[in-house]
């Protein structure tokens, strides 16, 4: 076609998942036109790589604290009881818990 206004083609392979996760995201903003979604997300879109050391720090406490918290709980069915040692580590990794994701919000709030 000699009247084109877009005489340039790019081609790119994706997988039959990439595919699919490009589809879900078009119809998330309704449109069904995937070179215009392309086009559009190619020249104005673009990607966002979070490098946050504090999230993943903030995983592991939480598997410890949850992992402490069903050692203490499977304690208390044996013997019927918690020792106050239990409790104050808990408290302990909450607090530390709390510092990580005040942290985190922070860090999170400075990106614009």
């Amino acid at each position: 076609m000699a009247n084109r206004v877009r005489e340039h083609q790019v081609i790119f392979r994706v997988t039959e998942a990439e595919k699919e996760l490009i589809r879900q995201r078009m119809a998330l903003l309704g449109t069904r036109n995937m070179q215009s979604f392309l086009r559009k997300m190619a020249l104005d879109g673009y990607v966002v790589k979070l490098e946050l050391p504090e999230l993943k720090e903030m995983v592991s406490l939480l598997r410890r604290c949850s992992n402490n918290l069903n050692q203490i709980a499977r304690h208390a069915h044996e013997t019927g009881r918690v020792y106050p040692v239990d409790i104050e580590e808990v408290l302990a990794m909450q607090q530390t818990l709390w510092q990580g994701m005040n942290k985190l919000l922070t860090r999170l709030a400075s990106l614009e």
